[in-house]
């Protein structure tokens, strides 16, 4: 990636949180802040426009909340990476959330330098995935649904599959299995088709509630 920096769309209603956000990732090497949106419906269209890697995305907004964005951004098939921001009052939204396409979460309280981190984790590829989530995902949804499907991958498709739901991006994957990232690009491809699935988060949330995490 050399020097090319993260370029990072802020999604928020509120604008003090949206000026704290920017005077502290403007601080950050690697992280460039590209724009800002007041709701939704404004932050897919900038999305849209701005091309940014990283979609740092509130729940609550008035008009279009986080997660009708986060709808409206797949339908465009916007590759940008979505990091919702919730509050520990507002967990219920994290599982809807992650199945419409986020690629983790970050609360509102989070320190700096670990939101910092959690954005390019999830640049990187990273499924950020914690264990409250995989706790409430296992107690909404009926473990063996889709359990089926399940049974036409290969043994090392499985092993992707649990790699992917630890966080793992291809690269890491390629290193922990000694294959080229080709490969696991197309491993991911097939077990996507295979399961159904859209992306790779989607995967991971199929993995845990299934029981392929190591």
């Amino acid at each position: 990636m050399g020097d090319k920096k993260i370029r990072v769309l802020l999604v928020d209603d509120h604008q003090v949180v949206r000026r704290g956000l920017r005077t502290f990732l403007e601080v950050q090497d690697d992280i460039e802040v590209v724009g800002e949106a007041g709701d939704g419906g404004e932050g897919v269209a900038r999305a849209e426009e701005l091309k940014p890697d990283v979609v740092l995305m509130d729940v609550k907004m008035p008009g279009t909340d986080g997660i009708e964005a986060l709808r409206k951004l797949r339908e465009l098939a916007n590759p940008a990476k979505v990091l919702i921001v919730t509050s520990f009052t507002e967990q219920r939204t994290v599982v809807p959330a992650l199945r419409a396409g986020a690629s983790g979460y970050v609360y509102k309280d989070v320190d700096p330098e670990a939101l910092a981190g959690a954005i390019r984790s999830v640049h990187a590829g990273h499924v950020l995935l914690q264990p409250e989530v995989a706790g409430a995902l296992l107690s909404q949804d009926d473990p063996g649904a889709g359990q089926g499907r399940g049974t036409t991958l290969t043994e090392r498709e499985r092993e992707v599959l649990g790699l992917i739901a630890d966080g793992r991006s291809n690269r890491e994957i390629a290193r922990a299995l000694v294959l080229s990232e080709k490969t696991v690009k197309t491993h991911v491809s097939n077990i996507l088709m295979k399961l159904d699935l859209a992306d790779r988060t989607q995967a991971a949330l199929w993995a845990v509630r299934h029981g392929l995490t190591t």
